[in-house]
């Protein structure tokens, strides 16, 4: 077989249905589709490579299935997105025909498409192991939540357009961070994997900070790989409770 191309992407989509706050969500009517299928519209819509609902629960399989997408059954139990992530992977391409993955989360069922192929630049312009995006914010309330993660980033300062708004991740937290005057940056939990860094990073045992700050990106970091992250202007809607529900519905309807 010949060498596969090092920017040959796919979008991985991991859902299932337990969820504390919104039951069943990935199957919440939203536009006359279920939410799932909603997100992988957006994800085709962004055409960076083929897209696949990782599923963990036959139910939203088979909602994909007949809408058109594709979608492969993980196990149920699998402990994060992730490690369902890692687990479709390996069983619809063996052949290891995509070096590059976009793990994009089941429940932004109007994230902009563009968003997709920003989460790329990272990889494409700065060689990092895994990419994700941040949005800059001075909002008091949201530098103070603790649900809002914020990434601390060393933006380059060279003038130059190519790594205009990239930098590199030296944490996440939930604390406000970092201080003195100036934006933070709320994190948006979408990324792109190198593979070979996926699958190392699926390998890898939960971290001390990780533990204590209850965020997955941190493993990665405490473990020497690197994250680029992109600057981008828009932070999508995530669905967590039925008030969020209702926007989206609002948006979609």
């Amino acid at each position: 077989m010949a060498n596969p191309d090092p920017r040959a992407t796919i979008v991985v989509i991991p859902a299932r249905l337990a969820s504390a706050r919104l039951p069943e969500k990935p199957l919440a009517e939203i536009g006359g589709l279920p939410m799932i299928v909603q997100v992988w519209k957006r994800a085709m819509e962004a055409d960076i490579g083929p897209v696949v609902v990782a599923a963990g629960d036959p139910a939203i399989a088979e909602a994909v299935s007949a809408h058109g997408g594709e979608a492969v059954l993980t196990d149920p139990d699998l402990p994060s997105g992730s490690d369902r992530i890692t687990a479709a992977l390996a069983e619809i391409d063996p052949e290891r025909r995509y070096q590059r993955v976009v793990n994009l989360q089941g429940d932004l069922p109007t994230i902009d498409p563009g968003l997709l192929a920003a989460v790329l630049r990272p990889l494409d312009i700065l060689d990092t192991d895994i990419a994700t995006l941040a949005v800059a914010t001075t909002d008091p309330a949201e530098c103070c939540d603790p649900n809002v993660v914020k990434a601390i980033i060393a933006f380059h300062q060279v003038d130059d357009p190519a790594v205009a708004g990239l930098g590199r991740a030296l944490y996440f937290t939930r604390a406000t961070a970092p201080s003195g005057p100036g934006p933070v940056y709320h994190h948006i939990g979408i990324y792109a994997y190198q593979r070979t860094a996926l699958e190392r990073f699926a390998t890898l045992p939960p971290s001390p900070l990780e533990r204590r700050e209850r965020l997955e990106q941190l493993r990665a970091l405490e473990h020497g790989m690197t994250i680029g992250v992109a600057r981008v202007d828009t932070v999508p809607l995530g669905v967590d409770t039925p008030e969020q529900l209702a926007e989206a519905r609002r948006i979609l309807g």
